[in-house]
């Protein structure tokens, strides 16, 4: 993966709650982001163009653009219109496709980034990667961190509730990527960033034990902020590791060889608590599980689709999606037999544990 867009430095203003869309207009003609107004708002279809729309009376010298499909090619043509003018910035509104093709096309032209989420599926709302597809693979690119992150709670709540439930195990899988990150520091003397490592733990243990679910404001605040500090922690140390491992090889190796499968928050939730068992930590495996079970998360392969077979095919494929990063999967470096007596034993203790 290529280095990230480091920086140590937050956001220059981070509002997450209902009716934060209505300010949207005067945190864009801030002196610090835009002395006129004159910036290029990046829509994808749905509520971004709902947005965009009530931007328009206060910002007559925006462009709107619609992009789709959070590919590569749509990144670099967006960047394509953005040298026709002159930008003070780039607005994202909408999904992490929308967004992440915009921190793309921001990051490449030099231009900073307003991160405006409707939907909470996973850290990218606020992160320096951008996933995008090229030639039918997910690569992560990285970029600069949004200047300005904005997620307002009314139009989180009327996006699709699978969408925003995604980001609560791409937020729990922190726990398991900071210990496959500690796991690498043991054997390898990889360093491992205090900093970033409590930013990124801070809010999965935020999300992990909160009592409320998507329905209650209170939680998808803690979620919301959970997703952004994950993006910070990337942002600080300038590499993914306190936020991605083991889990998220996994998740690409599902990506890449069963396209469509599942989301990227729900396959990397599955992929921790399967790494977690791996490592042999019994608490955080029954914590993890139970939290994934309440929001109604998949925990096992096949509730997102995917056979014993397919799984340990995505397990054995996973640590070449990652080739730089070690992690559990490569510590144990398990054959296709023993991940399957392993994925076995797996769906044993989930059994005793839960039920």
């Amino acid at each position: 993966m290529p280095l990230l867009a480091r920086s140590v430095l937050t956001p220059l203003h981070i509002d997450v709650r209902r009716g934060a869309v209505a300010d949207l207009a005067a945190i864009l003609s801030d002196g610090r982001i835009s002395a006129g107004g004159d910036v290029a708002v990046v829509v994808g279809p749905g509520q971004g163009e709902k947005i965009a729309e009530l931007l328009r009376p206060s910002l007559r010298s925006a462009d709107v653009f619609t992009v789709s499909g959070g590919t590569l090619d749509a990144a670099d043509e967006l960047g394509g219109k953005l040298r026709a003018r002159s930008y003070d910035a780039v607005v994202g509104i909408g999904g992490g496709k929308t967004i992440d093709v915009a921190k793309y096309a921001a990051t490449r032209r030099g231009l900073p980034m307003v991160s405006v989420a409707t939907a909470l599926a996973n850290d990218g709302i606020a992160s320096p990667v951008a996933s995008l597809i090229t030639e039918g693979l997910k690569g992560s690119y990285g970029v600069h961190i949004p200047i300005a992150v904005i997620v307002d709670l009314d139009f989180v709540e009327a996006g699709p509730e699978r969408h925003n439930r995604a980001g609560i195990g791409d937020v729990v899988s922190n726990i398991s990527a900071l210990a496959d990150w500690e796991l690498a520091r043991q054997v390898r003397g990889e360093p491992v960033d205090g900093l970033a490592a409590s930013l990124a733990r801070a809010g999965a243990e935020a999300v992990l034990n909160h009592p409320g679910d998507m329905t209650d404001d209170a939680f998808v605040t803690v979620l919301a902020d959970a997703l952004i500090s994950s993006g910070l922690a990337m942002a600080v140390c300038g590499t993914s590791r306190p936020s991605s491992g083991g889990c998220h090889e996994i998740m690409h190796a599902v990506d890449a060889l069963f396209p469509g499968t599942a989301s990227h928050g729900e396959l990397a939730g599955l992929g921790a608590l399967f790494c977690t068992f791996l490592r042999g930590d019994e608490r955080r495996f029954v914590e993890m599980s139970a939290c994934l079970a309440r929001h109604g998360l998949p925990r096992l392969p096949a509730e997102v689709g995917l056979t014993d077979d397919r799984f340990v095919e995505a397990v054995q494929f996973a640590p070449a999606t990652r080739p730089d990063r070690y992690t559990i999967l490569e510590h144990l470096a398990m054959s296709a037999t023993e991940t399957r007596e392993r994925l076995a034993d797996y769906a044993g203790a989930l059994r005793d544990h839960l039920g």
